[in-house]
């Protein structure tokens, strides 16, 4: 069956983030100095970069600690040497194998900052690169596209910025459940043959789900060769929405879409998250997932094994 391994894993994902959501929070807590940061690195590429994008917007709103989104090549390409204030460092890569998210890491450390990596794999070259390690303990992801990494990276990240002091909900309790995953994969198979019959596609929210629009898009470029593209829905309104017209979608994470419709923009909403926004992302991004799959299928196009792209990527 044509991406087998991406069904599995999606379909593993609400057992995982239970079994994984505690042991997280306590390795924070141990990983994280007393003294908190004047400012927060995040240092990531490809889904990684997305989830970090998430942890973004939690760390911002509810620590009031600016956050920058490290550019690798900085340091390894063009070797500056950054002023940073005390800084703790995020180093996120699902399989611990990027050379330009350890090679900055490792920057920080020597600079005497806070480092902190997030990987699913134990002893790898960024976990070494970090003063302390996040294990995601998510099992290995045969897949190519990252899909129960991801979710277990957006939770991790979650429960780092309470270990920071941030006051927000435990996530146990409001955790996607089985129930919630097969109605998502309901209403991605209602319009997965569509995106086929539409162009251009669009995918589009702000704050904290602004990471599962570029999830999202870069899913179903990845996995079904669906070229899409992922806005800000705020930025969306300074020019691209002129392209929103008879013929194209817009994939939409949050409320609104009326004035696209009136466009002649079809709208593709996924069912409502019934739980803290802060969390919701975890949820709302399996409908992405499901509905890259669902799609890639209809194209007679296998995630597992796609074209031109390895499950390992390492750039400088």
């Amino acid at each position: 069956m044509l991406g087998k391994w991406m069904e599995q894993e999606i379909a593993s994902q609400p057992t995982l983030l239970r079994k994984n959501c505690a042991q997280y929070y306590s390795k924070a807590r141990d990983g994280l100095s007393s003294l908190p940061p004047q400012m927060i690195l995040l240092v990531a590429r490809g889904s990684s970069d997305n989830a970090a994008l998430f942890a973004r917007y939690l760390i911002e709103i509810h620590l009031g600690i600016p956050v920058s989104m490290a550019a690798p090549s900085v340091v390894t390409k063009y070797k500056a040497h950054l002023k940073y204030p005390p800084c703790l460092a995020i180093g996120v890569s699902q399989s611990g194998s990027a050379p330009d998210v350890a090679e900055v890491l490792d920057s920080m450390q020597q600079s005497g900052h806070q480092t902190i990596a997030i990987t699913n794999r134990e002893g790898s070259l960024v976990g070494q690169s970090a003063n302390a390690e996040i294990f995601l303990n998510a099992s290995e992801e045969r897949s190519v596209a990252a899909t129960k990494t991801f979710t277990s990276t957006m939770l991790a990240l979650y429960q780092v910025v309470r270990a920071l002091g941030a006051k927000l909900e435990d996530p146990a309790e409001f955790l996607p459940d089985e129930s919630w995953l097969q109605n998502q994969r309901s209403a991605a198979e209602l319009v997965a043959g569509e995106l086929n019959r539409v162009s251009p596609i669009f995918c589009l929210s702000r704050g904290y789900g602004f990471s599962v629009a570029q999830e999202t898009a870069l899913k179903l470029m990845e996995c079904a060769l669906i070229p899409a593209k992922s806005y800000s829905t705020a930025d969306f309104e300074h020019g691209p929405k002129a392209l929103a017209g008879p013929g194209s979608a817009a994939i939409l994470y949050g409320e609104g879409g009326d004035n696209l419709r009136s466009q002649g923009c079809k709208i593709i909403q996924p069912p409502r998250f019934n739980g803290p926004e802060e969390i919701s992302p975890i949820a709302n991004v399996m409908y992405g997932q499901w509905l890259a799959l669902l799609t890639a299928r209809t194209r007679n196009l296998d995630p597992d094994s796609p074209s031109f792209i390895q499950k390992v990527t390492e750039t400088l």
